[in-house]
């Protein structure tokens, strides 16, 4: 569909059994439609591919902050909106959806966990135009003007986790399993750095597809670089696939295992099996006992109910994105991003992990590392 004029949209119709296509009116879809009277959102979250497990959770979390905002009187007096858009498509794609929401007006703001490939397809063609607040933990660098960020980046999570288990566990010789994308093969060059320095070696690499089901050429090399831990950089349903592997490998009785990205719901989709002398960083985990936590966690209840999917670091960070962007948009007292980045540095918001402040664009917060205790993570310390 293309936009022309408000309220007008223009379909692109195939005949059937012919070459020959014809443009025909179309009313524009309801959540399409231009309402100045509230501050619409784009959403955008996974809802396929390795990373849609999650998806469901990022929907919820970021739904609940929305209701909070506007139970508080909403964003410059307006209702806010959330306007959904799948992050599981690719990049290319997302970026051209989401800029045609920015370029109708349907949208004043975009936030969501999406990953690094749709980030960077994203941010150069809405950041200047509308606030863009991206929640998933990543490689760092992001320097992009209009672009909030409120999750980990290596420096602050990776290295203190590998220096912990370095002195705590031993832990010399790395071998890094991830995704062949952006952010696995960033982390990879910063966990080279890192294993160096604590005194260790990263003693191999391989990085899989997205939507990875084969893992045997991996665990061969793995077992035969006599590695002491193995780096996860996998997304969602390939960690979880890679999780169930490694134990029926056998590693997990040698090898432990570091995530960067584990949440509660891929721990629950590896089994009680499959996470033995598995670890985890990151600046949130459900088992955290904060008042804020507890607090969310009985919002989360009882407004989804106890079948709800469970809560973990992916979904939070949505609700933490529409809160980051709420509040941007209520302390510049304006929609317009130019504003909003002058104001940015005096920015707070509260919420499940207390209250966290903008530093040059980045939230600074608190990280842990947790363990694995069947279904559940442990926390062990903060880093």
């Amino acid at each position: 569909m293309v936009a022309s004029r408000p309220g007008q949209w223009w379909a692109l119709v195939f005949r059937p059994g012919s070459d020959n296509h014809v443009l025909m009116s179309a009313p524009a879809p309801p959540w399409l439609t231009v309402d100045r009277a509230v501050v619409s959102i784009a959403l955008v979250y996974p809802m396929r591919g390795p990373a849609g497990m999650f998806g469901p959770t990022c929907e919820l979390c970021a739904q609940l902050a929305v209701e909070e905002i506007n139970r508080c009187g909403g964003v410059l007096g307006r209702e806010v909106r959330l306007v959904p858009v799948d992050g599981g498509a690719p990049p290319a794609e997302v970026a051209a959806e989401v800029e045609a929401l920015v370029s109708v007006g349907a949208v004043q703001g975009v936030t969501g966990w999406h990953i690094s490939s749709v980030r960077q397809a994203l941010a150069p063609r809405v950041a200047h135009r509308v606030p863009y607040v991206y929640t998933a933990l990543y490689e760092g660098g992001e320097r992009t003007e209009g672009v909030f960020l409120t999750s980990e980046t290596p420096d602050a999570q990776l290295w203190p986790a590998m220096r912990l288990l370095a002195g705590e566990q031993g832990v010399r010789r790395w071998f890094v399993v991830g995704n062949d994308y952006v952010w696995p093969r960033r982390t990879s060059r910063a966990a080279q750095r890192y294993a160096l320095r604590g005194g260790g070696q990263v003693v191999g690499r391989h990085f899989l597809p997205l939507d990875a089901h084969d893992f045997t050429e991996v665990l061969r090399r793995i077992e035969h670089s006599d590695a002491d831990a193995v780096l996860m950089l996998l997304v969602g349903a390939d960690a979880v696939r890679f999780n169930r592997a490694f134990a029926r490998s056998g590693l997990d009785q040698r090898c432990l295992r570091l995530s960067t990205l584990m949440d509660e719901n891929m721990l629950l989709a590896s089994g009680a099996g499959a996470t033995r002398r598995l670890y985890s960083t990151a600046g949130f985990f459900a088992g955290l006992v904060t008042q804020e936590n507890l607090d969310f966690h009985g919002e989360f209840a009882r407004r989804f109910g106890v079948e709800a999917p469970p809560l973990g670091s992916l979904g939070e960070s949505c609700y933490e994105g529409v809160m980051l962007l709420a509040a941007l948009i209520g302390q510049a007292r304006t929609l317009d991003v130019r504003a909003i980045e002058t104001a940015a540095d005096t920015v707070a918001y509260q919420g499940p992990r207390g209250r966290l402040r903008l530093r040059q664009r980045h939230v600074r917060q608190r990280i842990y590392l947790a363990e694995a205790d069947g279904l559940d993570f442990t926390v062990l310390a903060q880093l």
